[in-house]
């Protein structure tokens, strides 16, 4: 298994408590998180680290001498799923909305305004001498300079495969990483050829420079932060981290570096490294315990395995060969040996010891929830189309059509499908002459579960947990005020994916049960895994 493992920290603050029932008891086993991941970094005339944090929606600011972290701009505000920023002289923000391929500004006094909202998979972003340069992070993307007028952007280089965050070094030339061709380019930007600076990186993400006019990059693909000389390309290795490194910047001559997983770590002398923010779970959505009893977390980018008493460690990651892809559903079916649905809309069987996944269909529109019936077959659900879906051996049967945000599957004991109809806001089972209503009158049911008879709901809308005797079908509410959802009052807008790494991404609050009867849920709201068990 081994691989990284996410700290917990001692700045991670409280959150509101959960209301339980009678005779139920609650633990977090991992720690709110400071930052829903941490992609582009600058440091902005305050002298403060605004992040970008695209699957959290959101922009902050960490002042690394208090640790302090300001909400910028929040999740459900005119900024949406923000990849990179960049400043002017005057203090004006600009962001990427990798998204969206949508460029915004965002004045001193608080106010947005759009840029553009025509390029696909804006990306990296910079500033320099009161003009704006963004490139596109897809294969065939573009470096331009945008007018701050709104008038058509100047293409400076075109059939990049795939940019990422850029500056202007001391020799006035715009450096660039190329993240599909594993290497790092320059040009001038009044325009003519770009030139190759230095090849056979990590999968470099980053460039900025620090005060001797070198290079700094960070890279993705090895976890390396490099130093290096433009002149002659020659590189030294700063510091070897965990892969899924972003961006960097400087602070007072200070490096620090991003992480997917939302750290924020300053980069010391002869390889030493110091954690400013300590990352921890992106964006937990299902979840599943293994036959050996250890329990698994969907994390996205992340595919985390949590022993009792321990910290989540990395089973495997986006560039970790054989990985699936964005996850959302999973379900264990043997020893290393794992269901899941991407949000690139396939069901696969990952195979984590093996290190490879097998496609087992594909092509669907955002699944989530997935199960495995008592005959084998591999049921789940799709919201993109309203369907819930059976695979076995390569065919694909339609087991219900026409419903309203299907997201949770289960099995009751009799081998009855039951699916939570999000957008109905009901559980139904599904059977030979259609579908029956199970359960209704909730809000925004998510997760479901099935235990000695009783069936476990998380209602992300109302923020509860619920159980329903399945033969007497009382109701009772186990927990109230969870931190699932959006939080009161805000309406998340809908990221819609970054193609080719992900399709739509949307909020999925799983639920499982260990050997002991104890019930497993992920907080995506506060970025989360509980355990609430019995105490009577």
């Amino acid at each position: 298994m081994g691989g990284p493992a996410l700290t917990r920290g001692a700045r991670y603050t409280s959150t509101a408590p959960v209301t339980l029932a009678a005779g139920w008891s609650l633990e977090r086993l991992t720690p709110p998180s400071r930052l829903f991941g941490a992609n582009g970094l600058r440091t902005g005339p305050d002298g403060r680290i605004y992040v970008a944090q695209v699957t959290g929606s959101t922009i902050s600011a960490l002042d690394v001498t208090t640790g302090q972290v300001e909400t910028i701009s929040a999740k459900g505000g005119d900024i949406i799923a923000p990849d990179d920023v960049a400043f002017d002289d005057a203090g004006n923000l600009y962001a990427t909305e990798v998204m969206d391929g949508r460029v915004s500004a965002r004045g001193t006094d608080g106010r947005s305004r759009l840029l553009r909202d025509d390029l696909p998979s804006a990306n990296g972003i910079t500033v320099h001498e009161g003009r704006l340069f963004v490139n596109e992070c897809r294969v065939g993307g573009r470096l331009m300079e945008l007018p701050l007028d709104g008038s058509a952007p100047r293409v400076l280089v075109e059939n990049i495969a795939m940019p990422n965050a850029m500056e202007v070094g001391p020799d006035g030339l715009l450096y660039y990483p190329v993240m599909g061709s594993n290497d790092i380019w320059r040009i001038d930007p009044e325009g003519g050829e770009p030139e190759r600076v230095v090849g056979d990186l990590g999968v470099p993400d980053s460039v900025k420079f620090d005060a001797d006019g070198f290079i700094v990059s960070t890279q993705v693909a090895s976890g390396e932060v490099l130093r290096i000389n433009p002149r002659n390309g020659e590189r030294q290795v700063l510091a070897a981290l965990t892969p899924g490194l972003d961006n960097c910047t400087f602070v007072d001559g200070r490096l620090f570096v991003s992480h997917f997983t939302g750290a924020i770590t300053e980069i010391l002398g002869g390889g030493e490294t110091r954690e400013t923010l300590p990352g921890g779970l992106n964006w937990p959505l299902d979840l599943t315990v293994g036959p050996d009893g250890i329990l698994y977390v969907a994390d996205g980018t992340y595919f985390y395995a949590l022993r009792p008493g321990g910290e989540p460690q990395t089973v495997g990651m986006l560039f970790t060969p054989g990985y699936p892809g964005f996850l959302r559903g999973v379900i264990a079916v043997g020893p290393g040996e794992f269901i899941v649905t991407t949000a690139n809309g396939e069901v696969g069987r990952y195979l984590t010891g093996a290190s490879e996944t097998e496609v087992l269909a594909e092509g669907f529109d955002q699944l989530y929830g997935v199960a495995v019936a008592p005959g084998g077959a591999v049921v789940t659900a799709e919201l993109g189309r309203g369907r819930v879906l059976s695979i076995r051996s390569g065919t694909v049967e339609v087991l219900a059509t026409g419903l309203n945000e299907p997201l949770g599957v289960a099995f009751g004991a009799d081998g009855t499908c039951l699916v939570s109809e999000s957008g109905a806001g009901r559980i139904i089972s599904i059977t030979g002459a259609g579908t029956d209503t199970v359960v209704d009158g909730l809000d925004k049911p998510q997760g479901i579960l099935v235990r000695d008879g009783e069936l476990f709901v998380v209602d992300a809308g109302a923020k509860t947990l619920i159980s329903v005797d399945l033969t007497t079908n009382a109701r009772r509410i186990i927990a109230r005020d969870l931190p699932v959802g959006a939080p009161a009052g805000v309406t998340p807008k809908p990221l819609h994916g970054l193609p080719p790494f992900s399709g739509p991404q949307g909020p999925f609050a799983g639920i499982a049960a260990g050997p002991d009867g104890t019930l497993y849920l992920s907080a995506d709201a506060e970025g989360s895994v509980m355990a609430l068990r019995r105490t009577e």
